[in-house]
Parts: structure tokens; sequence; C-alpha cells
């Protein structure tokens, strides 16, 4: 390791400003996330998109049905529609907690999304 890296640019007062710019647009991003948190905006997109994916895969709840399955109701539909909503739902809720490089999680959610109980 001997060898030292020359990068393929000089460093001036244009690259400073725009790498300070950037950091600037980065934390106005941050601080706009952490101000506006509408968690009923993010449940009712997180039903939408439940439903929509699990559509796709010919599951026949209805939007109203996906919703009432979330909010714990008793509903008429198939059985392994209600589960697939279930387990979607599960599995959104952990998906913050797991570690994209993780064989470990991959393999969890797939046990989530087959039904599994799977537990950290």
């Amino acid at each position: 390791m001997g060898e030292s890296y020359n990068p393929p640019f000089t460093m001036n007062e244009e690259i400073t400003n725009l790498i300070v710019e950037i950091g600037e647009y980065v934390g106005a991003i941050t601080t706009y996330d952490a101000m506006c948190p509408n968690p009923i905006l993010r449940r009712e997109n997180r039903i939408k998109t439940i439903h929509s994916s699990l559509a796709i895969e010919q599951n026949t709840l209805t939007l109203e049905q996906v919703t009432d399955v979330i909010n714990g109701k008793r509903i008429l539909g198939p059985p392994q529609d209600i589960r697939e909503v279930k387990n979607a739902y599960e599995a959104y809720e952990r998906v913050s907690a797991l570690d994209p490089y993780s064989v470990k999680d991959l393999l969890l959610m797939a046990m989530v999304g087959q039904g599994g109980c799977g537990s950290r």
C-alpha cells in the first residue's frame, strides 16, 4: 500500500463551494422531513401500495377490504388473500429495521412473505 492516490481533479474554490451547497441542500431536506411527518398520509400510501402490489399478484380484495384487514377488522374474502395482506403489512412494518446487506434479514422477509412467523 505504498502507492498514493491522485484523484482525477484538483480541489479548487468552485468544487468547495459546490460541496458546501450540496451539504446545505441535504440539511434542508433532512430538516424538512423531520418537521413534516404526516403519519396519516404515510399510512394511507402504505395501504394503497399493499393493495396495488397484491392486486398484481391476483389478490381479489378491494382497497376498502385491505384497509379493514390492516385495521384489524373482520372481512369476507379468501383466507389466502387476507393472509397476504397481513404478511405484506408486517413486512412493511419491519423493513426500516432491516440491514439491506444481510442474508439473514432477506430470509426473514421471505418467511414473512410466505406466512411464516419469522423472529428476529
